[in-house]
């Protein structure tokens, strides 16, 4: 038998895992999206500036439970590595990228704080580019799994830049709430 298939209760067990990890990754994502009113319906949101390259709002919406689930696959082969000396500063890196993503949407649009976003999702990439360097480290096929998010984010900063740039008003843009019109 060949010493680098695992064998089947082996796989049971990072399956196991990865049908917990998976789910709360992703709905930890949803989370953030839905409390901070992350949609391209977002009122304040509407009245920015966008860059051309700016997407559809469709494709976040795709775009983002897919690295979501890509994400938390990768994250659950690097726990069910036990015994990799490098499995600790991989899990402790994920965790602290993760967490920062977590914050992005609600500080761009609940705080709307557009700069401050920026910088957020600089530090965001920084550390994924170190959280796939350790996952390499740990299990490369977990590393790969990363790379769809690393040229993701890349491209966010990019548009966060943008409309940063091209709404430097941003942060002091006042949008009323919707009022029903009764008479």
């Amino acid at each position: 038998m060949n010493q680098f298939t695992p064998s089947s209760p082996a796989r049971m067990t990072l399956m196991r895992l990865a049908l917990f990890v998976i789910p709360v990754i992703m709905l930890l994502g949803s989370l953030s999206a839905a409390v901070s009113g992350s949609t391209e319906k977002n009122a304040w949101y509407q009245t920015l500036i966008q860059p051309a390259a700016q997407p559809p709002g469709w494709v976040f919406g795709l775009v983002w439970p897919t690295l979501f689930f890509l994400m938390g696959l990768a994250f659950a082969m690097v726990l069910h590595a036990r015994g990799s000396l490098y499995q600790r500063p991989a899990v402790a890196l994920f965790v602290a990228q993760f967490l920062i993503n977590l914050t992005w949407s609600p500080i761009f649009f609940g705080a709307h704080q557009v700069t401050a976003a920026f910088f957020i999702i600089l530090v965001m990439l920084g550390i994924a580019i170190a959280t796939t360097f350790a996952f390499a480290r740990v299990r490369k096929a977990a590393a790969w799994l990363m790379v769809p998010y690393l040229v993701w984010i890349s491209f966010a900063a990019i548009l966060n830049f943008q409309i940063d740039q091209l709404n430097p008003d941003a942060e002091s843009l006042y949008v009323p709430a919707v009022t029903p019109q009764i008479g």
